[in-house]
This record gives structure tokens, C-alpha cells and sequence, in this order.
């Protein structure tokens, strides 16, 4: 055993002591902290990143291929391409679809219709591309796309379909299929909030032309940062792959073809469109080849703490909207939402400050209705009907944590926490 090896392996045993070591603080009821979210990973993750980092191998490298191909055949797409954030990931889908090489390509003040209910950098890279967002609203019932409102939205302009499975909550993919079959419409499926959701037993980020996935630290999987572009189409994965890295060539199937029609030009620098640098490093891929086989362990455990808040919290469909699991879908909950109905005896404010008096952590249902944020009217984007249910959403829905770390005592407690605030009323 050499001295780099031998060290390595000393570290190794070092950092598996301290994780297995680790003693769960006890749960007391109305003082332990009930977080958004909790690391998910453990020392096999980072035992691999100190791999990577004594290696001096660091950046996007053999780990990433072999991350991208893994999650590929998780999702059931042909291919994946890694990149360092899922916002970055919605930048390069749309950047693709309106690249130049590209023969049916979304141009300039096209339109792409997206849910009024989102995460900023759904919206923001459509713009940053050129393009025009036209905000729908969503159904009430799942925070995501509306069908419906959909088919109203469309115009000569519409030229693509950027939903979200909003919360891990899978869109109604057959009819928006059919939509987008009818009017020729690319899809693009944030699916940043939804690892392993499924419609009718298929992973969303199988459906769309594109599709994207964050593991960001919050997430269902992560790799501290990092995202996924997923794709079945080659032409589409190949423009991926250079658009990632600067436009060149480096990762690209035919550069040995294009090293010989450029040959005064050193292949290692040869640059066939225009680029970003979205490179994800060895670190990152290194947390995502251990996480990846956790994911589903993670998602029964977020789906056995939403059916029984679901359970005990029904008796109170008075007051308070959840969200079930709809028929032939399945459900992988990034957080447990609640929308406040009107004319509760209680504000969203006053559930979620009494919430958090008692140690769980809330927040609002990601940006909100994307409509009423300042940012957006510095640009040009369309909106369709009045948005009422984004609207409501905006003010009356909020979300606590439902991750690996809650068990039984967690998830009794907040049933407990509700039972009481709401008994006062």
C-alpha cells in the first residue's frame, strides 16, 4: 500500500467513526426543531469526494459520466447530461431549443407557456434566452399546470410547454401531451422538485423533449449542487453537451469528424457554437453515485409521513386544502402543502407563525405567483385570465418539511401542533 493509499484508507475509517457515531438529539415536543430539511447524505458520500479530491481529478470527469449514466437509466431516459445547478439546467434546455443549430428552433419573442405558480429560474431563463414566458394558472388541487388553461394560451407564437412538477406532484402528462402533439409544441418538464415521481408507472423527465432535475442541498437526492438535463433525442443531447462547455468539442460524439474538417485548428480548442461553463466537478458527481441508491428509501419515507398527515388531518377539510395522490400517479412530496381556505376562523400567517413557535420550519409555496414579483415586470411576458388560483396560492398556501429526517415523533407532533392551534379557534 503506497502512502497516498494508506492515508486515504486512515481518513476513510475517520470520517465512516464519525458519521456512524452520530447520536439522534431526542425529540421534545415543542422545543426540537422541525427543519425544511436535513442532509441527506452520509460518509460513503463523502469519503468518495475525498477520493476525487486527493486524486486531483476534479472536475467534470469519469464520475460524472458515470452519475449521468446512472441516473439516466433511473429516470429511463437515453441520456443525461450533467450540469452544477438545476437553475442551470433550465438555462441550457431552453438555451438548446433556441440555438441556432437546431432546424425547428424556438426564435426570439416566441412564447413559452409556463405555470404562474414556479421557481424564479423556471421563468428567468426563458427570458435570459430571448424568448416570451406566458404565465397560465394552475389547479388548486395540485399547484400544477392547468390543462385547461393551457389550451386558452395558445397563439401562432407558442412554440413550447415549460411545466413543473411542482412539490414532487406529477402534471397531467397525457393531456399535455396530446396539447403539444396537436399544436407541435416542444416540452421542457422542470422536474427539479420530483425525483422519481411517476405517471402511470413512467418517471417524469421521461415524457418531455427536455427535461430537468436540481440536487440542490434540499432535495430529494444531492450532490451539494449540481443539476440534470435529460433527453431521448441525440441531436438534442449532443447540443447539450456542447453548449455546457464553451461550445466546443471535447464531449461531443463526432469530434474526431470535425478534429478533419478544421484541422488548422487544435481540436482540444475547437469551438462549434456558442457556450456556457455549467461544468459540474467530481465532487458533486461523487455524492450523486452513492445517493442515487438511497432515492427510493427516501421517497417511502416521504410518502408513509404524507399519507398519515393526510390521515389525520382530513377532519379538517373545513378549513384547510391538502393535496392527495392522485389516481395512477405517484407522489414523492418535497414538502407537505396546506392551502388556508377562505373564510378559515385563521390566516396563513397565523398557522404557519404558530407553526414555527413550536419549532417547524414553513415557507411560502416557492416564488409564489411569479406575476406578483417585482422582477418580472422589467420584461416582456403575457399572462392569461386573471391567475386567481396562483393568487390565492400566493397568500393562503404554505409548506413544512417532509424529508428523511422526520419519523413517528416528528410527524405526530405536527398533527399535535395542528390539532391544538386549530382547537383554540
Amino acid at each position: 500500500m503506497d502512502r497516498r493509499d494508506k492515508i486515504s484508507s486512515q481518513i476513510n475509517e475517520l470520517v465512516k467513526e464519525y458519521f456512524t457515531g452520530a447520536v439522534k438529539e431526542k425529540f421534545v415536543p415543542g422545543k426540537t426543531r422541525i427543519p425544511l430539511m436535513l442532509p441527506a447524505f452520509g460518509w460513503e458520500e463523502v469519503n468518495e469526494s475525498i477520493d476525487s479530491l486527493l486524486s486531483t481529478q476534479l472536475t467534470m470527469g469519469v464520475k460524472v459520466k458515470k452519475f449521468e449514466a446512472m441516473f439516466a437509466q433511473y429516470i429511463g431516459s437515453d441520456y443525461a447530461t450533467m450540469v452544477h445547478s438545476g437553475s442551470s439546467a433550465n438555462l441550457l434546455a431552453i438555451s438548446i431549443l433556441m440555438n441556432p443549430a437546431l432546424k425547428n428552433r424556438i426564435k426570439p419573442g416566441d412564447e413559452i407557456i409556463t405555470p404562474a405558480i414556479t421557481w424564479a429560474t423556471t421563468v428567468w431563463p426563458i427570458i435570459n434566452c430571448g424568448a416570451v414566458p406566458v404565465l397560465v394558472d394552475v389547479d388548486l388541487n395540485t399547484f400544477d399546470i392547468s390543462v385547461k388553461e393551457i389550451e386558452k394560451s395558445i397563439t401562432p407564437k407558442t412554440r413550447a410547454i415549460m411545466l413543473v412538477h411542482l412539490l414532487g406532484n406529477p402534471c397531467d402528462m397525457d393531456n399535455i401531451l396530446a396539447i403539444a402533439k396537436k399544436h407541435n409544441l416542444y416540452i421542457i418538464e422542470d422536474s427539479c422538485e420530483a425525483h422519481g415521481a411517476e405517471v402511470n408507472g413512467k418517471k417524469v423527465g421521461s415524457f418531455g423533449d427536455l427535461a430537468t432535475f436540481s440536487f440542490f442541498f434540499s432535495h430529494h437526492i444531492t450532490t451539494i449542487e449540481g443539476g440534470m438535463v435529460m433527453t431521448n433525442n441525440e441531436e438534442l443531447s449532443e447540443l447539450s453537451r456542447t453548449l455546457r462547455v464553451f461550445g466546443w468539442v471535447r464531449d461531443l460524439k463526432n469530434k474526431e469528424k470535425l478534429a478533419k474538417a478544421y484541422k488548422d485548428i487544435d481540436p482540444r480548442f475547437l469551438f462549434v457554437n456558442t457556450g456556457y461553463n455549467l461544468r459540474p466537478t467530481e465532487v458533486e458527481a461523487s455524492f450523486g453515485l452513492h445517493q442515487i441508491g438511497k432515492l427510493e428509501k427516501f421517497i417511502d419515507i416521504r410518502r408513509d409521513n404524507a399519507k398519515y398527515w393526510g390521515q389525520n388531518l382530513d377532519k379538517f377539510n373545513d378549513y384547510l386544502l391538502l393535496q392527495t395522490e392522485r389516481e395512477n400517479t405517484r407522489h414523492v412530496w418535497f414538502g407537505y402543502p396546506m392551502t388556508v381556505l377562505p373564510g378559515a376562523p385563521f390566516t396563513r400567517k397565523e398557522i404557519m407563525d404558530f407553526l414555527e413557535s413550536k419549532g417547524v420550519e414553513t415557507r411560502p409555496i416557492m416564488s409564489g405567483n411569479i406575476d406578483e414579483q417585482p422582477g418580472i415586470a422589467l420584461f416582456n411576458y403575457r399572462k392569461v385570465g386573471a391567475l386567481k388560483n396562483a393568487r390565492l396560492i400566493m397568500r393562503n398556501s404554505f409548506f413544512f418539511g417532509n424529508h428523511q429526517g422526520i419519523g413517528k415523533e416528528e410527524r405526530e407532533a405536527i398533527v399535535s401542533y395542528i390539532n391544538e392551534f386549530i382547537s383554540k379557534r
